[in-house]
């Protein structure tokens, strides 16, 4: 039995969920998300509960994963998701122009322009160094996240790039002088 897809989703106050056939719908405060149920999984609403069944063993795998998908969705609508990125480097930053274009300065030849997908939103810190990705959707942020990063990921030898707040890189050393 899955362990994650046992356990059952608290509905928050404030937060309505709508299940018709394979598609669940989750609504609060902060918006509305959709999220797709695998044949085989069943979802049931009970007394303020919202609780994966899975058909037979063979669904096992998918079991914890639609549990997943439902908890990140109740929590989405309900407190947001925030991913942070930090910009390192000698003239590397970022600035929003308008309200939904990032423009990256990372040390190449010409600034690069991000368009931000509905639903998500950035704000910058005055010094351009740091970026505060927030939505409901949290593949969505992932995966913004990710692209900006993957602009300029952090370099091995300098540690210049762009990187999730807290990540730990290992610096490698550089060539050694002929002896």
């Amino acid at each position: 039995m899955s362990r994650i897809g046992k356990k059952p989703i608290a509905i928050p106050q404030g937060v309505k969920i709508n299940i018709s056939g394979n598609l669940v719908e989750v609504q609060g405060p902060k918006g509305k998300l959709q999220t797709q149920v695998p044949h085989g999984i069943t979802v049931e609403q009970q007394d303020g509960l919202l609780v994966a069944k899975r058909a037979d063993d063979s669904k096992a795998a998918l079991h914890g994963l639609t549990r997943a998908l439902l908890n990140n969705a109740v929590q989405g609508v309900t407190t947001g998701w925030t991913k942070e990125l930090e910009i390192v480097g000698i003239g590397y930053r970022a600035e929003l122009k308008g309200k939904g274009l990032v423009v990256f300065t990372l040390g190449y030849s010409h600034p690069i322009e991000y368009p931000l997908p509905a639903g998500v939103d950035v704000t910058i810190d005055p010094k351009q160094t740091k970026l505060s990705i927030t939505g409901i959707d949290r593949q969505k942020i992932g995966q913004v996240a990710a692209e900006m990063r993957g602009l300029r990921p952090p370099d091995p030898y300098k540690n210049k790039g762009v990187r999730y707040a807290g990540e730990k890189l290992k610096k490698k050393v550089g060539k050694t002088g002929a002896k």
